[in-house]
């Protein structure tokens, strides 16, 4: 168990590379990487499917953001990547591996794709190499991925990259723009011992 918990006091989190895409921080000091951000949390896709605990409405607001991504990585707590084609630079989206749990080696797993990226499988090809890094190098054990009920797409995702689906969580989320009302949630979870899926095309 010691050797397990040694590798979450490697910092900071390597970059990525694979399928394509080159995984990497967020700069909270660069200009494009918070404008980055903050359209692709201002995107009506994802305000659809998603209902932040704290609204980013303005480039200071993505800004802290950012700074509070930064401060989950050194602290451990959580890892957050900006998704990039590993050819062009451009930024793509972004996924993270959060509230990650070194003594349970369990976390969660969410991302997104900014509009003019979407139809070319990011999310799927970041998820794919974002699980492979926290199931082996990382040394988790058990990997979650929610979804509100009806994100058809991120169901199909969640199964092309190994990650089964459990259950139906009863109000386990808010509904899109509210906090006075719920929504269920898909819960898929991948393990480091369930079988390799194939790797996306």
């Amino acid at each position: 168990m010691a050797h397990v918990q040694a590798r979450f006091l490697v910092r900071p989190f390597p970059e990525l590379h694979g399928h394509g895409l080159r995984l990497c921080s967020w700069d909270p000091e660069s200009d494009r990487d918070v404008e980055a951000w903050l359209r692709g949390r201002t995107d009506p896709e994802f305000q659809r499917w998603n209902t932040p605990l704290k609204t980013v409405t303005d480039v200071d607001g993505a800004r802290d953001a950012l700074r509070s991504r930064a401060e989950n990585a050194a602290d451990g707590s959580a890892a957050s990547f900006r998704v990039t084609d590993e050819t062009t630079g451009a930024t793509l989206g972004d996924i993270g591996v959060h509230t990650i749990h070194t003594a349970t080696r369990c976390a969660r797993v969410g991302y997104w794709v900014l509009p003019e990226a979407r139809g070319h499988r990011v999310a799927t090809r970041a998820l794919a190499l974002v699980s492979r890094w926290a199931l082996t190098e990382l040394g988790l054990h058990r990997l979650e991925l929610g979804h509100a009920l009806g994100h058809d797409a991120s169901c199909h995702i969640a199964n092309r990259c190994g990650f089964l689906l459990e259950g139906t969580l009863r109000d386990a989320m808010f509904e899109a723009g509210r906090r006075d009302a719920f929504r269920d949630v898909h819960l898929h979870a991948r393990l480091a011992t369930d079988p390799e899926p194939a790797a996306p095309r």
